[in-house]
């Protein structure tokens, strides 16, 4: 092996596992699909940078982060895109909030993990 590619090998393997491109299982796949799906069809709003836009938009929004995510190995569990991508903008940082009904305007992370929980345990 060149020098070259044993040291670029070495510093990979020598990465925390969180560094390491890493593609969710496909539980935790169908865990991410459920929490895009869910806020689709909530008919909730979701501010996003200070607008409100319905849930379709909101979760075709999410469905193109998580889609970049993966790709780049960054999203590995229903927590990381909870964490990546649905909690706030990548570019501001700008948390987002999630509007239901007549309900008070809440985090978005909160709200997808109350309903990642009610989920898991209903599986």
């Amino acid at each position: 092996m060149k020098p070259l590619a044993s040291l670029v090998l070495g510093l990979l393997c020598a990465l925390p596992p969180a560094a390491r491109a890493e593609q969710p299982s496909p539980a935790a796949a169908q865990e991410i699909e459920h929490l895009i799906g869910y806020l689709h069809d909530s008919g909730c709003e979701f501010m996003r940078n200070g607008s409100w836009y319905g849930s379709t938009k909101a979760a075709d929004h999410l469905r193109q982060k998580y889609d970049y995510l993966r790709k780049k190995g960054w999203v590995a569990t229903a927590e990381d895109f909870i964490a990546r991508a649905g909690s706030e903008s990548s570019m501001s940082h700008k948390p987002y909030a999630v509007r239901c009904a007549d309900q008070p305007a809440e985090p978005s992370g909160p709200w997808l993990q109350a309903e990642l929980r009610r989920y898991r345990s209903a599986r």
